[in-house]
């Protein structure tokens, strides 16, 4: 799987807060990179997006008498349809005019946006990256890979191809054990989070920050819905069917994963105690897990 990540302060410092993000998809450019009976699936995209944070503005640009089919399933995904006229009334890039002011105004009205996703692969829209930058925002670009120019691929700080979310999804197949479809959709929706946390390069999979990714992904998340008091015990019942391995913090006493998926089929993998694994997050760097000393008592002569 192929992301072009590049990481600078402004990066890492979003990645520490809370994302929060404005997604301006230019339609007509990424139409051009689908070929045959190939569609854009626009639920694929901000299944991905909302891995990284809160989706707060969705906005599209296109002439939408040009693609019609496709305003049902973009309205469906909450998003702002502009109206560009035909390239004969507004002219040529009056799209991605209108894209790039509305993207800069939101920059500096809204000072709570600190991420900005760009669905294109346009390089033109290369001067609007550098800008954001250089205001201290976070910039994903996300296209697909016969309509992406590597300059703006490269000017990114993490650019995403939309062939590898499908190629993201099947890696991620796991099987089930044998369960009730309630808790079986619990499960399911319980490892596409974990994989999500994974992709964003977190070493300490709390519980809390478990079921934060869960509500972004599904809002109307319950635990009680799917048969437990907690999401502690969902956890729980999720360890006891070999789905992850569980750990205490030593402080909070509350539950880390630290293994799970395909990682438990390496029984040989060392993971570090729950304690280790938050000092090594607070650190930067990961260290092994501390021997526990012996209690044997000595032997009387």
């Amino acid at each position: 799987m192929r992301f072009a990540v590049k990481l600078s302060s402004a990066s890492s410092r979003v990645s520490e807060e809370r994302q929060i993000l404005a997604v301006f998809l230019d339609f007509e450019n990424l139409a051009l990179g689908f070929k045959g009976e190939e569609r854009f699936d626009v639920a694929r995209v901000l299944a991905r997006l909302v891995e990284k944070g809160d989706i707060v503005v969705k906005r599209a640009y296109a002439d939408w008498k040009r693609f019609a089919e496709f305003r049902l399933a973009l309205h469906g995904a909450a998003f702002e349809l502009i109206e560009i006229p035909g390239r004969g009334i507004s002219g040529k890039n009056s799209a991605d005019i209108r894209l790039c002011v509305d993207a800069m105004d939101l920059c500096h009205s809204k000072a709570h946006i600190n991420t900005f996703v760009i669905v294109s692969g346009d390089s033109d829209f290369s001067p609007l990256v550098s800008k954001l930058k250089e205001n201290g925002k976070h910039v994903i670009g996300l296209g697909t890979e016969a309509s992406t120019s590597d300059l703006l691929r490269d000017n990114c700080h993490e650019f995403i191809y939309y062939e590898d979310l499908k190629a993201a999804a099947l890696e991620e197949a796991t099987e089930l054990p044998s369960a009730d479809d309630k808790q079986r959709k619990a499960f399911q929706l319980l490892l596409e989070s974990l994989h999500a946390l994974r992709r964003e390069n977190r070493d300490v999979l709390w519980s809390s920050l478990i079921k934060e990714t869960i509500k972004r992904k599904r809002p109307s998340f319950n635990e009680t819905f799917y048969g437990y008091k907690s999401f502690g015990r969902l956890l729980e019942d999720a360890a006891r069917r070999g789905l992850v391995d569980l750990t205490r913090d030593a402080q909070n006493r509350s539950y880390i994963v630290t293994r799970f998926g395909a990682e438990m089929a390496r029984p040989g993998t060392p993971t570090a105690s729950g304690a280790d694994q938050a000092d090594s997050a607070e650190q930067g760097t990961a260290r092994p897990a501390r021997p526990r000393a012996s209690r044997r008592k000595p032997r009387s002569s």
